[in-house]
């Protein structure tokens, strides 16, 4: 049953939320659902380090023009506090209503005089990185749900640094919302006034242009893509990356690009990919099927806000095996480091950065070519920080390469976020290589086992929605850090690491040693010889996942390690 508190929001929000009429529509379509109405007032969209995110709706736990305000406004008085003067770039996707938001919050920070410098048309999220660090902005917004389908929208909060917002950061501008109620103390400008007054000012194509410009600069081998041609299907997937990544393959000389023709275009309904997350085989669909007549060498596909980017690998008998983010991070980080290496390119004690969910494999080749190896906590943004301390500290060319399981990769300082484009143009030119070599990047790949060691890895989801699910996830979570596993699929637990409370424990010999990293609701369980079990809830969706990782000194034996430790994951995540 409601309680009065829930219902006087929803009544309150009937009679004030008219601005958009669909909020009022589907408020009076739920009028006496108990059960709708609490989904949607039962908390507020939380405000955390990757901003919000949520299913675009009416209500406090919904993404709307009027939550959109309300953080807003919370950034606002965070900067106005903070800084004399500032001023924000935004950015938005192709997702439903995300120029409308970007917009939205464009006018309560331009209310609360603070300048904008917004896109006039939808830009990749590396781009909006870019752009605040170019612009000296003090924060930055892009408006995206990433790979979530299409009844979500997001809006992710950038620092000064073009990294999304640190924790303690968020917390501040979670403070400052807190404060607010979501009608009443929200100031907002005209937007046609304020861009007449110079508050709102549109961002010029030049800023685009150099951005690829950067991006252009990080060729390992500049020109090879002119002299091997490189046949490529491409799907934006209805996303920001269609004149980007074109653009950079253009420009590096790629010598055939086929665009998948339903997902070229911007469309926040994605169509034919109701999941446009390039991890998935399903968001392939269309490419493969394009791939039947135009038999490329390799197929692409970027994420609808372009950070991130999968591909599909043709083989020596024409069939395509989609790789993995740990793969093709892994690829790329042996191809730059080979190439580099081998010219004497590299610097002086040369960093890569990688997440402590994604592949070890990593540190072995970081190991080979005598890289400092850094791990951080899961998020991009502590990837860009990484960068940013080594900025600080007069080095920045010793960062060479970051990446993330989750198909996210940056090469190079001048974006703080993960950059499809530049990961695109990447991959193409490390195909090219192989190719002039007679390999296939399978073939790449299996030569790296072969040196390293078999490192397979796949991931077990368990969702929980809505107000009880939530609950669920948390006395999960305890469960698991509080009772912990001594044996997974046969194989004894031989070290368990909780980044919450900061502790790592070596459960053989019983020693424990303090974690550095920043706290963080991850479990982590090790089986010895590289294979384990990480174990975190999502920050942007009601789901926990475990991150599994199986080692064989073949791909027969890691497959089957791969198999029994699925099934244990998913029997450690039930409710």
């Amino acid at each position: 049953m409601l309680d009065s508190t829930m219902m006087n929001k929803y009544q309150r929000w009937l009679q004030e939320a008219g601005e958009d009429p669909d909020l009022g529509a589907e408020l009076r379509g739920v009028q006496g659902n108990e059960e709708q109405i609490s989904d949607r007032f039962y908390r507020e969209l939380e405000f955390g380090t990757g901003g919000l995110r949520g299913v675009i709706g009416a209500g406090d736990n919904r993404m709307n023009i009027y939550t959109v305000r309300k953080a807003t406004q919370g950034l606002a008085d965070y900067l106005n506090a903070r800084y004399p003067s500032s001023c924000v770039a935004i950015s938005f996707d192709s997702r439903i209503k995300s120029d409308l938001f970007a917009r939205e919050a464009a006018r309560v920070l331009a209310g609360n005089g603070v300048k904008v410098q917004i896109f006039p048309q939808l830009e990749p999220t590396p781009v909006l990185s870019f752009a605040v660090r170019e612009l000296g902005c003090q924060a930055g917004i892009m408006v995206t749900a990433s790979h979530n389908p299409s009844q979500y929208n997001g809006y992710k909060c950038y620092g000064a640094d073009g990294c999304q917002m640190t924790d303690h950061d968020a917390n501040e501008v979670t403070g400052f919302i807190r404060r607010l109620d979501i009608f009443d103390d929200v100031k907002t400008a005209d937007y046609d006034r304020a861009k007449a007054d110079g508050m709102i000012c549109e961002i010029p194509d030049s800023l685009v242009d150099a951005f690829l410009s950067r991006v252009e600069g990080q060729q390992v081998n500049p020109g090879l893509c002119r002299e091997v041609p490189l046949n490529v299907v491409y799907t934006p997937l209805n996303g920001t990356g269609n004149k980007p990544v074109r653009e950079i393959l253009r420009r590096i000389g790629v010598a055939k690009v086929s665009v998948v023709p339903e997902q070229e275009m911007p469309d926040g309904n994605f169509p034919t990919a109701p999941y446009p997350n390039p991890e998935i085989r399903q968001a392939f669909e269309c490419a493969l099927k394009l791939a039947e007549t135009e038999k490329p060498d390799l197929l692409l596909a970027t994420d609808p806000d372009c950070d991130r980017v999968g591909i599909a690998v043709r083989d020596g008998e024409g069939n395509y095996t989609l790789t993995t983010g740990n793969e093709v991070g892994c690829l790329l980080l042996d191809y730059i480091l080979s190439c580099r290496a081998g010219r004497g390119e590299l610097p002086e004690d040369p960093v890569v950065v990688k997440t402590i969910v994604t592949s070890d494999l990593a540190a072995r080749i970081a190991e080979k070519y005598h890289c400092t190896l850094v791990e951080v906590l899961t998020g991009f943004k502590y990837i860009g920080e990484q960068i940013g301390l080594l900025e600080k500290a007069g080095r920045p060319e010793r960062y060479v390469f970051g990446f993330e399981e989750s198909y996210g990769y940056l090469s190079g300082a001048y974006v703080r976020d993960k950059d499809a484009v530049v990961a695109s143009m990447l991959i193409c030119e490390m195909a090219a290589y192989y190719k002039k070599q007679g390999k296939t990047l399978l073939q790449v790949l299996d030569s790296l086992y072969a040196e390293h060691g078999v490192y397979l890895h796949t991931q077990v989801n368990a969702a929980f929605e809505g107000e009880q699910g939530m609950e669920t996830m948390r006395r999960l979570m305890g469960s698991l850090r509080q009772e912990r596993p001594r044996e997974i699929a046969g194989r004894k637990v031989t070290g368990f690491a909780d980044y919450l409370n900061s502790v790592k424990v070596d459960e053989v010999n019983g020693t424990a040693i303090e974690i550095s990293l920043p706290k963080s609701n991850v479990l982590s369980f090790s089986l010895g010889d590289g294979a384990g079990i990480i174990v975190r809830p999502s920050g942007t969706e009601p789901k926990i996942k475990a991150y599994i990782t199986a080692t064989g000194s073949d791909r027969a034996a890691a497959a089957a390690m791969a198999e029994r430790l699925t099934e244990a994951a998913k029997t450690m995540l039930k409710a």
